[in-house]
């Protein structure tokens, strides 16, 4: 399975978030397991250990209070070999030797003994749960992943698995390149998680995320990384979506308005996107903000040696119709202002936004909007949501960009970006 959008599948893990390749004992806290012997449970249901093997028993115990792990295991292997022991011995002893290997953090004899004593069927229904539930994250930590798998699938059964398990075995069917099955997992994880009130963890996500992008299915992954988005907003997130939007987007018109969500989201990344972004906001008119975004691609190091040339050239040209513009700004007010239509108050609005006068842009925005007969009427809650985010506004920034549903015949890809972007202001 490549990784062409994100390595996540044997990335190094550093928090709980992550899973696996955790040691054992940070996995089980992180998971909830708190592995402990199930003697004393079961001892006041008035199961006793045999006399025969008493000795050892007490000695084990003494031992394991004093954290003499090795001592321990030395004792339970001596009881081990008594003869006449009944399946409770046996399930104490294979259980106390699991606990100790735990501690000296040797996971395969941990398994193998909690195995051992899960075979003599004297767990209590309650011990036998939690042993098959630390068994699972033993093996999974242990990258037994068939293994932990049916483990896992026990746990669910059981009715006590939690987010965290129903991740584990998303990343499980993950690495086991099964993407139908860890997307039915992470399905189920996200669900879980959200009715404990909890926020999904992100790499459930990008499971799914990552077997779309190795199945060619962009709708599937455009999907996933809206999900992501209103999780993380993260501007990686943002830039994969917007590239996928633009693949199959033909009209300027369109491009242009993602390409300002591309640039209000912070998620350009590329010289030639800030270059065509540019380009066409000369050709609506709009120089002053093209200017803008030539000098933010310049100053950020965007632009490359081979587009320096071409770039200062718009540069200079965007510059000199910037200052017409400012120049024309008062008697623009004036025709607008007295215009029955609100074309010109827009255009006037989208003007004052490029010069950076936010607050005149609101209100020239505001005044097209009411008078109506606008060209481009998405474009008038476009930008008057930009100034309201430009002025830290951001309830009267989400308000503006709410009018862009009642918009006839707008793209429902704009529609869908600009939405999914108001969502995130303010967070």
């Amino acid at each position: 399975m490549t990784h062409s959008i994100l390595d996540i599948g044997h990335r190094p893990v550093k928090s709980c978030a992550g899973y696996l390749s955790l040691g054992l004992m940070l996995a089980l806290v992180c998971f909830g397991v708190s592995p402990q012997p199930a003697y004393s449970a079961d001892k006041e249901k008035g199961q006793q250990i045999s006399r025969v093997i008493a000795k050892e028993m007490t000695a084990a115990q003494k031992a394991m209070q004093a954290q003499q792990w090795a001592e321990a295991i030395k004792n339970l292997e001596a009881a081990e070999t008594k003869p006449g022991l009944n399946a409770f011995d046996k399930k104490t002893i294979f259980d106390f030797k699991g606990f100790a290997y735990v501690k000296l953090n040797n996971l395969k004899e941990a398994q193998k003994s909690y195995e051992e004593a899960i075979a003599t069927g004297g767990y209590s229904p309650e011990d036998l749960a939690k042993t098959i539930r630390l068994l699972f994250k033993v093996t999974a930590s242990t990258q037994q992943n068939a293994k932990a798998i049916e483990y896992g699938k026990q746990v669910a059964d059981s009715g006590q698995a939690t987010p965290d398990d129903l991740g584990i075995m998303a990343q499980l069917y993950y690495l086991q390149k099964d993407c139908k099955n860890s997307a039915i997992w992470a399905d189920k994880a996200v669900a879980a998680a959200r009715k404990a009130g909890e926020a999904p963890k992100e790499n459930l996500f990008q499971f799914k995320l990552q077997c779309a992008s190795d199945a060619g299915d962009s709708p599937a992954m455009a999907a996933v990384l809206v999900d992501l988005i209103r999780l993380t907003n993260k501007t990686n997130y943002w830039n994969t979506l917007l590239r996928i939007e633009r693949q199959d987007e033909r009209e300027d018109h369109n491009t242009l308005m993602l390409y300002r969500v591309m640039y209000d989201t912070n998620s350009m990344t590329a010289g030639s996107d800030y270059i065509e972004m540019a380009q066409l906001l000369g050709d609506a008119a709009l120089p002053a903000e093209a200017q803008t975004v030539l000098e933010k691609a310049m100053s950020t190091g965007l632009i490359n040696d081979q587009q320096k040339e071409r770039t200062n050239r718009l540069l200079n040209s965007f510059k000199t119709r910037a200052e017409a513009d400012k120049k024309g700004l008062s008697q623009l007010d004036a025709e607008a202002t007295k215009n029955p239509a609100g074309e010109l108050d827009v255009k006037l609005g989208e003007v004052y936004y490029g010069v950076g006068d936010y607050p005149n842009a609101i209100t020239a925005l505001n005044r097209g909007i009411q008078k109506g007969q606008i060209k481009h009427q998405d474009e008038g809650y476009v930008y008057l949501g930009r100034a309201q985010v430009a002025q830290k506004n951001f309830p009267d920034a989400k308000k503006a960009l709410a009018g862009l549903k009642g918009v006839p015949n707008i793209s429902p890809r704009v529609l869908k970006l600009w939405e999914l972007y108001a969502d995130t202001l303010g967070r």
